[in-house]
């Protein structure tokens, strides 16, 4: 499988943890996420430095408030950023995006283990 150069790119620059086959994700949920951002991004609604620049915020906002730097919240501080740069950027206001948030809570808690998480039709 081939990566679009815009990924590679962004894993690169970013130190995101990749393997021969491209990015490495400890549960689909940090896939999604990635793939999320990388997909506005390619339809412009932000640059690579606004990404950045919003990532950077956060990871120096956890620091400064003295948690670990373990690694392994790694994509929490991505959806974090994420959803602070698509509010910021009026992609979604945060009404709209606290209503996906339960939406997708409601789905995950309805959703029998180990099968995939899907919204139900004309839900957030």
């Amino acid at each position: 499988m081939t990566r679009p150069d815009g990924v590679a790119r962004f894993t690169s620059d970013l130190g995101v943890p990749v393997d021969a086959d491209g990015p490495v994700f400890a549960e689909p949920w940090q896939a999604e996420a990635f793939a999320l951002t990388v997909r506005l991004h390619e339809a412009g609604r932000f640059t690579w430095a606004e990404w950045a620049d919003t990532l950077g915020a956060v990871l120096r906002e956890v620091r400064d408030r003295g948690e670990a730097d373990d690694g392994s919240h790694y994509y929490d501080h991505w959806l974090s950023a994420l959803e602070r740069l698509v509010t910021a950027k009026q992609i979604l206001g945060p009404s709209d995006l606290e209503q996906r948030k339960a939406a997708w809570a409601e789905a995950y808690l309805a959703t029998p283990h180990g099968q995939p998480v899907v919204l139900p039709s004309g839900a957030a």
